[in-house]
């Protein structure tokens, strides 16, 4: 996969021009799979690795330089991996704002001490309760999976390759939050953070009250207390200062914080059935609970299903309706369709707008079905 993305990122800068734009977005699509498969591998490895390294630590009161520095390294890399796999994942889709530099370092430093709270919770409390603490981690990883079975991600292809996708995740979330779903995060976010705040609280209580007092003072052990939740509180502080002034979407106490990416509606344009948006998203949306269900009000569904930054339109009688060049089709609301048909949907689509840029000098147009045409639906849904 690297040398794909590096082979297509070349090809980007070498092809012509009408191809270049094809094969940078290529890169693009391949450059957020491959943070994602790292950001995997990172929590399947350094996480239990950083836990291990910091209960010997523990036991033995004392610190290795070399044993600090792997434990180090493998702290920061939990916390890089999930910063660069959001800017990547915004940077590849139209239908997000880019994350600034400013907001991926504070990310890190959110992800960095709330992580590090979390993995000393655990050291202290396996230090002291090994086989309670293996239940702990079973037990919280069943709840963390099904609770993220039940949010109905989107991400694979089938249903099965979901459920072991979202069985994986369940492993991030024994360390530290990962939004995995389109919508409204906010209440999910904070229901998870209580819990691990409870829950941090809970083992580092216990393993204050059951430490070995022969190998560990009781400063010491005030001063791993105080560690632990100064820790989490620094990485909850990050937290706030990322969403209240450098989240992409715009501050979340703000007067614009509607989550969504255009500020206000913008005013209905009187079209013909036969025009059509000419400028392709990057990576299409998927389909939504609340785009399922048609409900109104939530802060995420003002954003149309497959709708694409609009630019500044002309005036009525300069437009002209477009036949030239291919044009698909879509059904804009789709809500019928399960999560994993609608990312399949999804997939295809994306690929037929790259091999249509690819083929043909004129860019696909994307033409979205009328609200003033309901007998379309049937046909759409059967045709895409």
């Amino acid at each position: 996969r690297y040398l794909r993305a590096l082979y297509l990122g070349l090809q980007s800068r070498w092809q012509a021009e009408h191809r270049r734009r094809h094969f940078y977005w290529r890169m693009m699509f391949e450059s957020a799979d491959i943070s994602m498969l790292r950001l995997l591998e990172t929590f399947l490895k350094s996480a239990p690795q950083l836990v291990l390294q910091l209960s010997i630590m523990v036991q033995q009161n004392s610190i290795d330089p070399l044993q600090g520095l792997s434990a180090s390294a493998s702290l920061v890399s939990l916390a890089w991996m999930i910063a660069s796999y959001q800017k990547v994942l915004r940077d590849s889709r139209e239908d997000k704002m880019p994350m600034s530099y400013k907001g991926a370092v504070v990310q890190i430093l959110w992800h960095l001490f709330t992580i590090a709270a979390r993995a000393i919770a655990f050291a202290l409390f396996a230090s002291v309760f090994q086989l309670y603490f293996g239940i702990f981690i079973v037990t919280h990883w069943c709840i963390m999976t099904f609770w993220i079975i039940q949010g109905e991600t989107d991400f694979c292809m089938s249903k099965w390759e979901e459920i072991i996708y979202n069985m994986v995740v369940g492993i991030i979330y024994i360390f530290c939050w990962f939004n995995v779903k389109e919508g409204r995060s906010r209440y999910r976010m904070c229901i998870y953070y209580i819990i691990t705040l409870s829950e941090n609280a809970a083992l580092t209580v216990l393993w204050f009250l059951y430490y070995d007092r022969k190998t560990t003072s009781d400063f010491d052990a005030l001063i791993l207390v105080c560690v632990v939740s100064s820790s989490f509180a620094l990485g909850i502080f990050f937290m706030f200062i990322y969403y209240c002034l450098l989240h992409p979407n715009g501050p979340m106490f703000g007067p614009h914080a509607t989550g969504c990416i255009f500020r206000q509606q913008p005013a209905p344009v009187p079209v013909s059935p036969t025009d059509a948006v000419t400028s392709p998203p990057r990576s299409l949306p998927r389909t939504t609970g609340g785009e399922r269900d048609g409900a109104p009000g939530e802060r995420d569904s003002c954003v149309p299903v497959f709708q694409v930054r609009p630019c500044p339109a002309p005036a009525p009688a300069a437009r002209a309706p477009r036949t030239e060049g291919p044009v698909i089709r879509i059904d804009l609301p789709r809500k019928k369709y399960p999560a994993w048909d609608a990312h399949f949907i999804d997939r295809r689509l994306r690929k037929t707008i790259l091999a249509l840029e690819y083929a043909s000098p004129t860019t696909p147009r994307l033409q979205y079905r009328t609200a003033g045409a309901p007998q379309e639906v049937l046909e759409y849904e059967t045709t895409v």
